[in-house]
């Protein structure tokens, strides 16, 4: 068995580097898009709303149940693709550690 020190220095470097792993995935930007592209929402791979974009041609009071719908999907895709650049980037991460399998970071 290793030593309880070899061990802790281990945790201690795998603590800092999911650390910088979340640091760079607030930094990584994704763009959810719906309706052919007529509303965009741009996010962080951690799923922090940095902006949303609309076509002016929806800004009539009469297509607004068809923006509110754009937007939802905008913000799913979005959130879809944070979430796939954040499991890739955190495998990246992971490549090397023993871990068992199924054993998913960050906790």
């Amino acid at each position: 068995m290793k030593d309880l020190n070899e061990i802790l220095g281990m945790a201690s470097r795998v603590q800092e580097e999911l650390q910088r792993a979340q640091d760079s995935l607030d930094k990584l930007e994704v763009e959810g898009a719906a309706g052919g592209g007529l509303v965009k929402v741009r996010a962080s791979a951690k799923g922090r709303i940095l902006g949303v974009s609309i076509d002016d041609t929806l800004m009539s009071p009469s297509e607004k149940p068809i923006l509110e719908d754009l937007i939802t999907a905008a913000f799913n895709d979005a959130r879809k693709k944070a979430d796939e650049i954040s499991n890739a980037e955190m495998s990246k991460m992971t490549a090397g550690l023993p871990l068992p399998p199924g054993f998913k970071l960050p906790f």
